[in-house]
């Protein structure tokens, strides 16, 4: 099988490139490496005019990405500046971020992401991560197994759901706690898409803290970028994409005192101008193409001189 086809088929991938032509020459850190597809468009409309750093959590990401003879680092992207401090001699001029769970990890079974799929409950995307699903299904109070549903899956049937899953432990494997997920279920919302949806989106951001991580990443690849660089960030869910919409919209904000102030006194400037007023979302036949961009928002901004 050929290596591109190992791993996922990036969303937005052409939007990411034409984000980060102004920029080009330059340094651009792959924070969420992946299979490489957007790594891969950049380099194949630039060429030798880009150098890509590639970051993943991810063993087998890393190691793709060697493969491709791109320069990686096996880490946590909310790690980004001590990863990337002793790779780069000056600020890079784009920081890419492709959130979430890739293909590659959904379809391996063995990585307990799918719910379509028999695996155990593992979800980590890397060695790194200090839970298992496991440990969080057989073995957190209901209390906090309910709040980590409605908090991270917005699961509106947090409670009835974690009381069924405590009532059925141990759990083992994939299937089995879809199974019950399904069985908590009101007829009405097993009509309604699939019913472990939610509360396999919960348990895996929890297993790699992942919300932590996309604030902690943003804050650093702002602090990182050169003047003029750009960071693009990808989401493909609401709690992402608040953390991203929000973080680009303060970093946008300048002066904020009352207007008719003669002189500013909150000494407060923009150091983001944004690329994106409302995030980019997929063309229909790219969604057609690649049934996971149908969730995907991109917003970009742009740092500004100090």
């Amino acid at each position: 099988m050929a290596q591109d086809n190992l791993f996922h088929q990036p969303a937005l991938a052409d939007e990411v490139a034409d984000l980060m032509r102004e920029v080009v020459p330059g340094v651009i850190i792959d924070a969420t490496f992946g299979g490489g597809g957007h790594s891969r468009r950049l380099i194949a409309e630039f060429g030798a005019d880009v150098e890509i750093i590639a970051i993943d959590r991810d063993p087998e990401a890393v190691a793709n990405a060697v493969a491709l003879g791109i320069t990686a680092v096996q880490g946590n992207f909310g790690d980004l500046a001590r990863i990337v401090a002793p790779l780069i001699e000056g600020p890079p001029s784009g920081i890419l971020f492709d959130f979430g769970v890739s293909s590659r990890q959904l379809d391996t079974p063995k990585r307990g992401f799918s719910y379509h799929r028999e695996g155990p409950l593992d979800m980590r995307m890397g060695p790194d991560a200090r839970l298992t699903a496991a440990e969080i299904v057989n073995e957190w109070p209901i209390p906090d197994l309910a709040g980590v549903l409605r908090r991270y899956g917005e699961e509106p049937m947090a409670d009835r759901i974690a009381a069924a899953i405590a009532a059925a432990r141990p759990i083992e494997t994939t299937s089995q706690l879809s199974t019950v997920i399904a069985e908590a279920m009101p007829a009405a919302r097993r009509r309604a898409g699939h019913p472990a949806r939610r509360v396999f989106q919960a348990l895996r951001i929890a297993v790699n803290d992942e919300l932590t991580a996309v604030t902690a990443g943003l804050d650093q690849a702002i602090q990182l970028l050169q003047s003029g660089g750009r960071v693009v960030a990808i989401s493909y869910h609401s709690l992402e994409d608040r953390i991203v919409k929000t973080r680009f919209a303060a970093g946008a904000t300048g002066c904020v005192c009352p207007p008719g102030l003669p002189v500013c006194g909150c000494g407060r400037a923009a150091e983001l101008r944004l690329l994106t007023r409302k995030p980019i979302r997929a063309r229909s036949e790219e969604v057609a193409a690649n049934r996971r961009a149908r969730s995907a928002k991109l917003r970009a901004a742009e740092k500004v001189a100090a």
